[in-house]
């Protein structure tokens, strides 16, 4: 498989996961009855719905349309039967759409490494995905805030630390800092 081919099964795959992700929000948000877990994942779920439009425009910028893995639907499939089954608990839940969304903020990042290697007009095509792979980022430190949470009610019956929203939150500015002085 070339170099192109391979990066545009890989856009296939992200704008896959990325689709997944937007299925499967809403449906956390009727596990859970915590207004703060709600709101932070109606708008992971709205950035994601954006951030699609992002995805779209870096594969149709990169002009080498491709389809997602087999194994890539496989997984994602699997993904959805566990979220709409009973097996897992809310915890457990959160925790597999973390995994998601690591496997996508991670696979974006690589993309856009891997087309910076290449060429500079690959470079550009990518450029799109900058946006979407740090909002993914955040979105990954607001889901492990979220999972502290759950899974302390979860595990302990017992309400966490309230605390740990403000560490979220400094983390989320620390990245967003980093991220303002890398783009400026």
């Amino acid at each position: 498989m070339s170099d192109t081919t391979t990066i545009a099964t890989k856009l296939a795959d992200l704008k896959l996961f990325q689709s997944t992700l937007i299925e499967i929000g809403p449906k956390l948000m009727s596990e859970t009855n915590d207004p703060k877990i709600r709101e932070r994942l109606e708008k992971i779920v709205s950035q994601d719905r954006e951030n699609i439009g992002d995805i779209e425009e870096a594969i149709a910028k990169f002009d080498n349309r491709a389809e997602p893995r087999d194994i890539t639907q496989k997984h994602v499939e699997k993904v959805k039967e566990m979220m709409n089954g009973s097996e897992l608990t809310t915890y457990d839940k959160f925790f597999q759409y973390e995994l998601l969304k690591h496997q996508q903020t991670m696979t974006g990042l690589v993309i856009h490494k891997a087309a910076q290697s290449l060429s500079d007009d690959l470079q550009d095509a990518m450029e799109p995905l900058n946006g979407v792979n740090f909002e993914n980022r955040a979105h990954q430190e607001v889901l492990k805030g979220v999972l502290y949470f759950v899974g302390t009610r979860e595990m302990t019956g017992q309400e966490p630390d309230m605390g740990l929203w403000a560490s979220v939150e400094q983390g989320i500015a620390a990245l967003k800092g980093a991220v303002g002085s890398a783009v400026g």
